[in-house]
């Protein structure tokens, strides 16, 4: 299928599909707006919506604009972070706050331009914010999209590791012309690479598409690419600031390093996974051998 047929015969079928089967989730009603969205991108980045969910209402309840997160101290958002792991994201979600508070008044912009230089927002998130939020014509190029294209049109089993020209380009050929119909189009492959045509497991009869679809046709020929890149967590230095963030996020004051560490056994990876979170600004040394989350 070239891509001027695949999007006549494409986005009717996704977006219809979708239009019936999409999950009721808290970012995609109307009373989210921008910021709703925004935060949602953050969290939702290499985790799950159900470990999401309670973070997200929690999160939105104890800072409803951006300028209310803007006045709190960084770690504050490291510790309404919770377990939601790659804490970092909080730290960017935080800078991001004070940036739309600080260059716009406190209102997420609708310009692409003007999100794409909000720190902490790559590429993804501001055609996301744009796309979802201002109904924006973007390609939104998350995961589950990359995968159902490179499944629906690509003929193969699994999009390469890290986004490609070639995928953009395909991207911006699939977009459908008019920006409403073009910001279903951004959810709709999304929520059908998240529920149908998934990573492990991809349920063809379920599928809008699956007539069409180049990788079913051809067989479902195996993956022969790169080895894809598994997530490993147990013993990792993952692992390890995980555990120590989590003491300092539970403690109401600084933190004594005997407390560090018992959460670890093995003193050299412990020093190292301290040493990432330092130097990565999540936590603060202060003198006495005490450790905080961030106050600037």
């Amino acid at each position: 299928t070239t891509p001027a047929t695949a999007v006549t015969t494409l986005h009717s079928p996704v977006i219809d599909w979708f239009a019936e089967h999409a999950r009721d989730l808290p970012w995609r009603r109307p009373e989210a707006g921008a910021w709703g969205v925004m935060v949602s991108e953050f969290m939702l980045q290499q985790t799950p919506v159900s470990r999401v969910l309670p973070v997200y209402e929690q999160w939105l309840e104890r800072w409803p604009r951006p300028a209310d997160l803007a006045k709190e101290a960084p770690g504050e958002a490291v510790r309404a972070w919770g377990r939601l792991g790659y804490p970092r994201r909080a730290l960017r979600l935080h800078g991001a706050a004070v940036a739309i508070t600080e260059r716009h008044g406190g209102d997420v912009p609708a310009d692409h331009a003007q999100l794409l230089a909000l720190p902490g927002i790559g590429e993804y998130t501001a055609a996301a914010v744009a796309s979802f939020a201002y109904g924006q014509r973007h390609p939104v190029l998350d995961t589950n999209v990359r995968r159902v294209f490179a499944r629906a049109v690509t003929g193969v089993q699994y999009p390469p590791n890290a986004t490609t020209a070639a995928e953009r380009k395909l991207a911006r050929a699939l977009l459908p012309e008019d920006e409403p119909t073009a910001a279903r189009w951004a959810a709709a492959s999304m929520e059908l690479g998240a529920l149908v045509c998934t990573a492990k497991s991809e349920s063809c009869h379920r599928c809008p598409i699956a007539a069409q679809c180049a990788w079913r046709l051809a067989g479902k020929p195996e993956h022969d690419g790169p080895p894809r890149k598994g997530q490993t967590y147990a013993g990792t230095d993952r692992q390890v600031r995980g555990r120590l963030l989590a003491v300092l996020r539970e403690a109401h004051g600084p933190v004594p390093q005997a407390a560090l560490d018992r959460v670890w056994h093995e003193p050299v990876q412990r020093a190292r996974a301290l040493d990432g979170l330092v130097s990565d600004g999540l936590v603060e040394p202060m003198a006495g051998g005490l450790y905080r989350l961030p106050l600037t």
